[in-house]
């Protein structure tokens, strides 16, 4: 955080401080909540804020625990920066990995915590039942890691910081044209899954409007562990590439079944959002894969490095994509709330809707007219095992496939 940007965040202090009376020494009574609080109440000037996350269940190694690291990394980053006086707190809720444990967690974290802000969930199909009761609450609700498109256009209460779908696809099928020249490519997707169906569709139409021809379209069930039958009839028509949509323990299995049922490394395997967890999850069969995602750790965005070192200092690993969209999400909602001079949902709504060109770990950070994140995207190939820029990389040809 620069002097400037520390300035506002220590007359947000004062602000709050000014707002909530003189505090008792034990006593701490969130400020960040709904309705107001009278000055008797002995209020501390602590901003509470839900976070809605997958830590059991089947996301939580993928997307819920990253998203948490990447959350409090930047929590202690921004408190420390008030001379070490915690005035932030976040609220965390186990959503399970669930739709039913996300709207539970928005009920509680409404209704018993009174909270205006809450981050999260990760999941499409849990922002899409979640956001409507944010709108209806009037509570600010942003997900760092959905990517389904439309759901920013629920309420204007809905924001997104991840890149969606009809943001992150199009450009990133020209580019991948353009550099790998394929003419025939086959997509395969999760049909169970709001997140890799709305993938698929954009995929379709972003490969349809540059002249490809999609020769087959597989699909498979969430649960499904068996991908030999799809990827069989995938390899009998010899595709250019292979497009797949879908979540992230799914597709290391799909690459490995790929490479093993014969379709050769000549013939890239092309996923939206795919991170190096993934990679190694794959290992070889992961070579000359090809990502279209958000993040990249080797990025030189503002403060991107100094994220980096720190992240692996404190959890002994490097960042994962869903840490950084999270820790730039915290980021961007403690600017709305410097911008707003406010603890209410309603200026922090009208202040998040009027972030533009805010520098980021993502790059240059805005909101579009639909709540969805804007920034540039990133096109990645896998050499050697690791996540590199294509356009840094050595290219792939479709020709003779």
């Amino acid at each position: 955080m620069n002097a400037h940007q520390l300035t506002r965040l220590l007359f947000l202090i004062a602000f709050t401080v000014l707002i909530a009376g003189v505090s008792a020494c034990d006593q701490v009574v969130p400020v960040f909540s709904r309705g107001a609080v009278s000055e008797t109440e002995g209020v501390a000037g602590v901003i509470s804020i839900g976070a809605v996350l997958s830590l059991t269940g089947p996301p939580a190694v993928a997307y819920g625990l990253p998203m948490q690291r990447g959350f409090n990394l930047a929590l202690d980053e921004i408190n420390e920066s008030q001379l070490g006086a915690e005035r932030i707190k976040l609220i965390p809720i186990d959503d399970g990995g669930s739709v039913e444990g996300a709207v539970k967690a928005y009920h509680d974290l409404i209704n018993n915590h009174g909270v205006q802000v809450i981050l999260g969930p990760g999941y499409s199909n849990q922002v899409q039942a979640t956001f409507p009761i944010a709108q209806q609450n009037e509570v600010v609700a942003i997900s760092s890691l959905s990517s389904a498109t439309g759901l920013g256009r629920i309420g204007d209460f809905c924001f997104r910081a991840g890149l969606t779908n009809d943001v992150l696809i199009p450009s990133s099928v020209e580019a991948t044209h353009a550099k790998l020249g394929y003419r025939n490519v086959a997509t395969l997707h999760d049909e169970s899954d709001y997140y890799s169906t709305d993938s698929n569709r954009v995929v379709r139409e972003s490969l349809y409007a540059n002249g490809v021809t999609i020769l087959a379209s597989e699909t498979f069930q969430t649960d499904d562990a068996d991908f030999s039958v799809q990827l069989n009839r995938i390899l009998e028509l010899s595709p250019d590439a292979i497009f797949i949509s879908a979540l992230a323990p799914d597709i290391p299995n799909i690459m490995i079944q790929g490479r093993d049922v014969g379709i050769p490394y000549s013939v890239p395997f092309i996923v939206p959002y795919m991170t190096k967890d993934e990679v190694e999850a794959a290992g070889a069969a992961a070579e000359g894969s090809i990502s279209f995602t958000s993040w990249i750790d080797t990025a030189n965005t503002p403060g991107n490095q100094d994220f980096v070192r720190n992240y692996q200092s404190r959890y002994g690993f490097e960042p994962e994509t869903w840490a950084a969209q999270a820790y730039a999400t915290l980021y961007i909602l403690v600017e709305a709330i410097m911008d707003a001079q406010s603890t209410d949902s309603t200026p922090i709504r009208d202040a998040l809707t009027n972030i533009t060109g805010f520098d980021t770990v993502l790059g240059e950070f805005s909101f579009n007219e639909n709540g969805d994140a804007g920034y540039s995207p990133k096109v990645l190939v896998v050499q050697e095992g690791e996540l590199v820029d294509l356009g840094a990389g050595s290219s792939h040809s479709s020709d003779g496939m």
